[in-house]
């Protein structure tokens, strides 16, 4: 039985809305790019969003957007996807990077007071694996020093933290909808904000640096072709309407897992602070620290022999090898991030998931490690 590691949930109601599109002459620039920015700023309660073709390209923009440049320095985690450093680069502004909370896996709160310096312009919190960064002393430390905060959410749609949503706890929030996400447009991404001037700078940049109104020829400042389609709008209102489903079902799968693995000491899953609701991306287990990264790897390639579908949780940004050859980091710059990363196996982890393939996974899991 073969038991992949992510999979799109895609029913009736997504198909229906992508014809329905189809049958109109509006594919791009058309109306449903409104309609899913007015649901998805209603959902996750802020003033405004603007629908971009990545998660990657929300966050550029909102950097643009808050005047980062040559000379600047954002502080961010070492433990994420990679885009959250190569926005910043993308700027021409240096990432700082800060060491994680060994138990909550999210970008620890000290380190970043510890980083700040003069040139520090903003600070790009990440919510790792669905579960959000520990704001309130973070938004501390940036009242602190007059820092903006872009919060990377792309993994926590419906997350909450103290009740308040991702996304909507710094100047700007980005979301990534690609088909591993809570939901998916296919490609794409959403900028939430409560600040009309970052809105509106970033929808202009989105669309080639057109203003509001402008016609096609007529460009306002440097911008890209970051925009959305309404054929992925469509699905993205769609998937939106099922959120809650997902989220749900998605807390599930995690809670037969975590009643399968709990008591495995040679396992440990990511610490949940007081006060979040998690809104689970995937499923990452951690060896014990008498595991090495070899070991790591000889139990993702047994896994996959035996058709389970398993991926490391990430690589650190800082030992990318662009970052080695432009930084000079290497082994022991952040040691938490590392002790934590070189031990991280993903386990396949969708809505669909059923008890039957959870269960095969950690039989599978704990005989492998049995050996």
């Amino acid at each position: 039985m073969e038991i992949p590691l992510a999979r799109p949930d895609i029913g009736p109601a997504e198909i229906e809305a992508v014809l329905a599109v189809l049958k109109t002459p509006h594919l791009s620039l058309g109306p449903k790019v409104g309609e899913f920015e007015d649901a998805f700023a209603a959902y996750c309660g802020t003033r405004y969003a603007a629908a971009i073709n990545s998660g990657t390209a929300g966050l550029h923009l909102c950097l643009a957007a808050i005047g980062v440049g040559p000379g600047d320095e954002v502080i961010t985690t070492p433990f994420s996807f990679v885009a959250s450093s190569n926005c910043i680069l993308f700027q021409g502004a240096k990432p700082v990077l800060a060491d994680i909370d060994p138990e909550t896996w999210n970008i620890d709160p000290a380190r970043v007071a510890a980083a700040v310096t003069a040139r520090t312009k903003a600070v790009i919190p990440v919510d790792v694996f669905g579960q959000p960064a520990d704001m309130d002393p973070i938004r501390a430390i940036a009242r602190k020093a007059g820092l903006r905060i872009v919060e990377d959410s792309c993994e926590a749609l419906g997350a909450r933290y103290h009740g308040r949503f991702a996304g909507s706890l710094g100047d700007a929030g980005v979301f990534g909808f690609y088909p591993n996400k809570q939901i998916t447009t296919g490609e794409g991404g959403m900028i939430v904000t409560d600040d009309e001037a970052i809105v509106r700078i970033v929808r202009s940049m989105r669309n080639q640096g057109r203003a509001a109104g402008a016609t096609w020829l007529s460009h306002e400042r440097l911008g890209y072709n970051y925009r959305l389609s309404d054929i992925n709008c469509a699905i993205g209102l769609a998937q939106l309407g099922r959120v809650d489903e997902f989220i749900a079902r998605r807390a599930a799968v995690a809670g037969m897992y975590l009643e399968r693995l709990a008591d495995d000491e040679r396992l440990s899953t990511q610490r949940i602070i007081d006060g979040v609701d998690m809104s689970w991306f995937v499923f990452v287990v951690r060896l014990a620290d008498s595991y090495s990264q070899d070991d790591r790897d000889r139990i993702l390639n047994q896994l996959r022999e035996r058709g389970i579908g398993c991926s490391n949780y990430f690589t650190p940004i800082h030992l990318q090898p662009f970052m080695v050859e432009q930084f000079g980091y290497g082994p022991g710059d952040f040691p938490v991030c590392e002790a934590v990363a070189a031990r991280t196996i993903a386990l396949p982890f969708h809505p669909q998931l059923t008890e039957r393939e959870v269960e095969t996974v950690c039989r599978e899991l704990k005989a492998i490690l049995d050996k």
